[in-house]
């Protein structure tokens, strides 16, 4: 691996340590352990006593758990400039889910204890640490009210609209290019590929989805907000124009 991509400007990109003074964003590429990694290279494994903290340079990768019945239930992609690990390097516990590159990927891995160290000596990172775990937290309990409450038509539902506004919404419009494979999307709410397919082809036939090439189209972003409410009992939340 190239010097110049283990040093601090392949740092410069990663969310969590924006805007650190160059001396220290250097001083941490020298002690982080740098990896250029193919498609399909499991990186954590659940259950296993590791602690490192791991920031994505370039690819994507996500945040997974195979289950004894083969089923598999996905929690997140983290791509390029984003970060995973901070539970195992906070509380020295063995890792919570499988992690694996879904292109390939370079990854700058930091031991727990310099992690900690960051933490308490820029008070911004721990700010931003924070907020996420906090971010962390409000997702997967709203992964569970969804899981123990809602039928697969609306967990499907949940998810498009989640997908539309990590996406951008305007004009109560969405395009997710590319869009989702069915198979991923089934991984996200627990349920089988050929169940997403039968949902999306009815929401297909009301008018509110549509294909254009590699792309999904969402038509009435608000009516899919209206439809995942009032299951949940709180109020829809409007499109972002």
């Amino acid at each position: 691996m190239s010097s110049q991509l283990r040093s601090s400007l392949a740092l410069q990109g990663v969310q969590l340590l924006d805007g650190l003074p160059p001396a220290r964003l250097e001083a941490l590429a020298q002690v982080c352990r740098w990896r250029t990694l193919p498609a399909g290279r499991l990186l954590v494994q659940r259950a296993e006593r590791e602690s490192d903290v791991h920031f994505v340079i370039s690819g994507e990768l996500r945040v997974t758990i195979f289950a004894l019945n083969g089923r598999q239930l996905t929690f997140r992609e983290v791509g390029a400039g984003g970060q995973f690990g901070e539970l195992a390097a906070i509380d020295g516990e063995p890792r919570s889910a499988d992690v694996l590159t879904l292109r390939p990927s370079v990854v700058a891995s930091l031991r727990a204890a310099d992690f900690l160290a960051l933490m308490r000596e820029e008070p911004v990172v721990n700010e931003r640490v924070l907020r996420g775990l906090c971010h962390l937290v409000r997702e997967v309990s709203e992964r569970v009210i969804e899981l123990s409450t809602l039928g697969v038509q609306n967990r499907v539902h949940a998810e498009l609209l989640r997908l539309a506004r990590e996406a951008g919404c305007q004009d109560n419009k969405a395009r997710l290019d590319p869009a989702p494979t069915h198979s991923d999307m089934a991984s996200r709410i627990s349920t089988s590929r050929e169940q997403v397919t039968r949902e999306l082809n009815a929401l297909q036939a009301r008018g509110l989805l549509a294909k254009e090439g590699r792309a999904l189209l969402l038509h009435d972003v608000d009516q899919l907000a209206r439809m995942v409410s009032e299951l949940r009992g709180a109020p829809a939340q409007p499109a972002a124009s």
